[in-house]
This record gives structure tokens, C-alpha cells and sequence, in this order.
């Protein structure tokens, strides 16, 4: 028998119970039955998975679930209401996805890039997009974060 935790997540508590040490990703998905966040890697490399904690990107394939104290927001809890948010419909108005997959990971990372740099410049972008597309969308995930700042008000 496992400790039981409270997780916070996209504004709800949620008790689990599971090992310490399993990745918050499977907590995630297997137990919250929260699918937005994907398994990539396994090794924190191609963001696939990427959360944010606290406002922080997070890579949650390597994230041990019982070291989790901060608030933790995925792609399902970034819209307000019906209202996709800005760097979605960013990703929307640009065409961004193309299989689809790195695609949570990759609007989480922005979003989290937009929250501490309102208006960043290409380099900011370089420096915090290191998620991997392997349908090479980059032109495209750069002009949506810029379109997505500009309409957040930066």
C-alpha cells in the first residue's frame, strides 16, 4: 500500500495513492486519467510530457510524483471556459500541428515562456522551446508564440 497525496491540478484537489517514486506523468495518466500530456522519451528529451508546476515547465516523465507540492496546470487546464487560450489559438491560426503529437508539450512550454517573458525575442524562444517536433514545425511554433504574445498584451 502506497501514501496517499493530494495533487493539485488545473485547479482541483485530487487524492491518489501511488509510489513515491513513479513519474508524475503516470499519475497523470494512469490514475487521473489526465491524456494531455504525453509519453515521449521516458528521459526528459523531448518535452512530449511537458506540465507546468507552480508556472514552471516541467518535464513530468522524470518528475517523481511525491515531490510534487506546487499547483500543476497540463493543456486541459490552461482554456478559460470555452475559450481556447492564446497560444492555442496561436497554434490554430498558424497551422501549427502536423501529426499532432508534441503538441501539448510543445503549447505548454510556450505558455510557460510567455508567463515569465511577455514579449519574447527569437533567442528567449530558442532558449525555452527545446521541445522536439519531428514534423519540424519550428517557423511555425515561433510565429504562433509571437502572434500569442501579442495578444496577451505584450
Amino acid at each position: 500500500m502506497y501514501p496517499k497525496q493530494n495533487l493539485t491540478v488545473n485547479g482541483q484537489t485530487k487524492e491518489i495513492e501511488a509510489d513515491p517514486e513513479m513519474p508524475l506523468l503516470w499519475a497523470l495518466r494512469d490514475i487521473l486519467d489526465i491524456k494531455g500530456p504525453k509519453f515521449g522519451c521516458g528521459i526528459a528529451a523531448c518535452g512530449a510530457c511537458t506540465v507546468m508546476i507552480d508556472g514552471e515547465a516541467v518535464r513530468s516523465c522524470v518528475q517523481p510524483v511525491g515531490d510534487v507540492t506546487g499547483a500543476i496546470t497540463t493543456i486541459e487546464g490552461i482554456s478559460q471556459g470555452d475559450e481556447l487560450h492564446a497560444v492555442q489559438q496561436a497554434w490554430v491560426k498558424h497551422s501549427v500541428p502536423q501529426c499532432g503529437y508534441c503538441q501539448s508539450g510543445q503549447i505548454m512550454a510556450a505558455v510557460a515562456l510567455l508567463e515569465e517573458i511577455p514579449d519574447p525575442t527569437d533567442e528567449d524562444i530558442s532558449d525555452a522551446m527545446t521541445n522536439l517536433c519531428r514534423c519540424g514545425t519550428y517557423p511555425k511554433i515561433r510565429a504562433a508564440i509571437k502572434d500569442a504574445a501579442q495578444a496577451l498584451g505584450a
